[in-house]
C-alpha cells in the first residue's frame, strides 16, 4: 500500500521537530521552506550585533536530515493551500499533494498598518534581517568617527529600539555592551558617553509576560548598561530622519523594530477564522475547523492554554505542538478520539547582557549571573549540531574575557551607495 504523504510547510522549530519525530513512521515526508536552513532564532540578535556569525546559529536542512530516509526537502515558497484538492501550490508552479498537512511558516514583522516604516526600522526575523542590521550598525560607527565633533555625529551614535519584549530587551542590552566596550576600543575617536541607546515601549513595563520582580530587575540591568528605557511611549512615525513619538522626536539613522509580529498571509488561503494577528484559530487538536488532516502550529496558530489565554509565540510551544501532531499522525486516530493538546510550561528566560539575565521556571525567579548561565547552557543544548554548539560556546568564552565580537564584517555590495543605508 502507498504510504500517506505528510507535507510540512516551514523548517523552523515546529516544522523540523515534526519531521524528526516522524523519522520512524510509515509515512512519506515532504519539508518545504523558502530557505535552505534551520535558523536558531533565539540567538539571531547576536548575529545582528556582531557577536556571532550566521553559520553559528543556522544549519542546512539537508545536512540536519541527511540520515533520515523518509523525507524530501524542497526549497521553494508556498503560494497557496488548496484544501479541497489536497494540494500545496509552490511559486515555481509545482503542486504537492498531501494526506496530512502541517502548516508552520512562522511569523513576519508587524508595523500596525504602517508598512512604510520597514525601510527605516528593520525587524529581526531572518538571517538577512540580522545581516542588514549588523551592516547598518557598523556603517554608523564608521560614519560617526568621520564626522566626530560635528552636530550630525549624534544621529549615527543614537540607537532606538522599538518594543520592550524579549527581542527588544536583548538587542538593547547587547548593543549597549558592544558599543561601550568593544566599539570604543576599535574606534579610537569614540567614547562610551558618545552613545545613546533608547528602548521605546508603548506600555507601562518591559517584558510584560514576566512577574513584576523580574521586570524591575531587567529594567535595572538595562539602566546599569546605560540604556535609556522610555515606558508609555508610543511611536507615531518613523522616517529616514528618526523616530517620532507621543513624547517627542529622536534623531537617528538607527531604528530597530521589535514591537510586533503578524502571521503569514499564506494562512488566508485556508479560508478559516483568523485572529487580529492573522493567526488561525485552531481546534483542541491543533487542526483547522472542518478538516482533521490540516494542522497549524507555532506562530501561525492561535491556541488556547485552557485558561482562556493564547499561548505565546515561543520555540518550546512550537516544539511541543510538533511532537503532539506527530503522535496523532502516527496513531492515525479518527477525529473526535484525539486527546486535546496540553502545553507544559517549562518557563522562560531573557538575557540582558554579559552575566545579566532573568528567568522564570515554575515557582523559581532567577536573575543575574545564575540566570545568565542557565540561559547560556539551555541555548547551547538546543543548538542543532555539535559544531554549532562548540562554535557558539567558543565565541561566548572569547567575548566574555576580551569584549571582542568575532563577526564585525561588512559584505560590501559594489552597487551600494552610502545614501542607500541612510549614512550619506
Amino acid at each position: 500500500m502507498k504510504k500517506p504523504q505528510v507535507v510540512i510547510i516551514g523548517g523552523g522549530f515546529g516544522g523540523l521537530t515534526v519531521v524528526q519525530s516522524l523519522r520512524r513512521a510509515n509515512v512519506e515526508l515532504v519539508l518545504i521552506d523558502r530557505t535552505n536552513h534551520h535558523l536558531f532564532q533565539p540567538l539571531l540578535y547576536q548575529v545582528a550585533t556582531a557577536a556571532l556569525s550566521p553559520a553559528d546559529i543556522a544549519s542546512p536542512l539537508r545536512s540536519v536530515l541527511r540520515s533520515q530516509r523518509n523525507v524530501q526537502v524542497i526549497m521553494d515558497e508556498v503560494l497557496a493551500i488548496d484544501k479541497e484538492r489536497r494540494l500545496v501550490v509552490l511559486a515555481e508552479g509545482e503542486a504537492i499533494p498531501f494526506e496530512y498537512l502541517i502548516v508552520a511558516p512562522g511569523s513576519l514583522h508587524w508595523y500596525f498598518g504602517k508598512d512604510g516604516w520597514e525601510q527605516f526600522a528593520p525587524g529581526l526575523k531572518t538571517l538577512s534581517d540580522a545581516l542588514d542590521i549588523r551592516e547598518r550598525l557598523i556603517l554608523s560607527f564608521e560614519r560617526a568617527e568621520r564626522v566626530l565633533g560635528r552636530p550630525e555625529a549624534r544621529k549615527f551614535l543614537t540607537f532606538a529600539i522599538v518594543g520592550g519584549g524579549p527581542t527588544g530587551v536583548e538587542l538593547a542590552g547587547a548593543l549597549a555592551e558592544i558599543a561601550r566596550e568593544a566599539v570604543v576600543r576599535d574606534f579610537s575617536g569614540l567614547r562610551a558617553e558618545d552613545f545613546t541607546i533608547i528602548l521605546l515601549e508603548g506600555s507601562g513595563s518591559i517584558l510584560s509576560a514576566y512577574p513584576s520582580l523580574l521586570r524591575d530587575k531587567a529594567n535595572r540591568f538595562l539602566e546599569e548598561l546605560g540604556v535609556v528605557v522610555r515606558l508609555n511611549t508610543k511611536v507615531t512615525e518613523v522616517t529616514e530622519k528618526g523616530v517620532y513619538t507621543e513624547k517627542g522626536f529622536i534623531e537617528t539613522v538607527n531604528v530597530i523594530w521589535g514591537a510586533g509580529t503578524r502571521a503569514s498571509s499564506l494562512l488566508e488561503s485556508l479560508r478559516v477564522p483568523l485572529d487580529h494577528q492573522g493567526r488561525v484559530i485552531v481546534r483542541h487538536d491543533l487542526t483547522i475547523p472542518g478538516d482533521p488532516g490540516i494542522f497549524v502550529i507555532g506562530d501561525a496558530g492561535c491556541c488556547d492554554d485552557g485558561l482562556g489565554k493564547a499561548l505565546p509565540p515561543l520555540a518550546p510551544v512550537a516544539m511541543q505542538q510538533a511532537r503532539y501532531v506527530a503522535s496523532v499522525i502516527q496513531d492515525n486516530m479518527r477525529e473526535g478520539t484525539r486527546p486535546p493538546f496540553i502545553y507544559r510550561d517549562r518557563g522562560m528566560m531573557t538575557t540582558i547582557g554579559r552575566a545579566k539575565a532573568v528567568a522564570e521556571i515554575g515557582s523559581l525567579r532567577l536573575s543575574g549571573l545564575i540566570a545568565w548561565l542557565l540561559w547560556s547552557f539551555v541555548h547551547i543544548f538546543f543548538l542543532i549540531g555539535f559544531r554549532n554548539r562548540f562554535r557558539v560556546m567558543s565565541e561566548w568564552i572569547w567575548y566574555y574575557f576580551t569584549y571582542k565580537p568575532g563577526a564585525q564584517l561588512i559584505y560590501w555590495k559594489p552597487q551600494r551607495r552610502e545614501k542607500d543605508s541612510g549614512l550619506g
